[in-house]
């Protein structure tokens, strides 16, 4: 067994309030993921690496509002975890400058849990 030190994993938390289509929603993640994952592969190489090899665990979770996720977002920040924050340019459905989701991680699945192990899949 790999102890949790060394497996990876990516919360996407995403805003289920914006009634985003199914195809938004899945290019918002989309945005959320890769935005994250290149903050961790900038500043925290061995995390990325570990998190590539092991085949980029990614969890999708909702909550309710902008204000919950900024918490997150905050919360991720002061444990030194990679956060992604997407704001849309407003060019389909959501007014430009929504915060639509935010990406933590990849990083230690223990540190990703501190943040978002209380809340619900998508």
């Amino acid at each position: 067994m790999i102890d949790d030190e060394f497996r990876l994993k990516q919360s996407i938390v995403v805003r289920v309030d914006l009634g985003m289509s199914k195809g938004k929603l899945a290019s918002q993640v989309g945005h959320a993921a890769v935005s994250a994952a290149e903050k961790a592969r900038k500043n925290n190489w061995k995390w990325w690496n570990l998190w590539i090899e092991e085949g980029q665990m990614k969890v999708v979770l909702k909550v309710n509002s902008r204000t919950e996720l900024e918490m997150l977002c905050k919360k991720a920040k002061n444990l030194d975890l990679p956060c992604a924050q997407i704001v849309d340019r407003g060019l389909t459905e959501i007014p430009p400058g929504t915060i639509t989701c935010i990406g933590i991680g990849p990083a230690p699945i223990d540190k990703v849990d501190r943040v978002t192990g209380d809340l619900s899949l998508l």
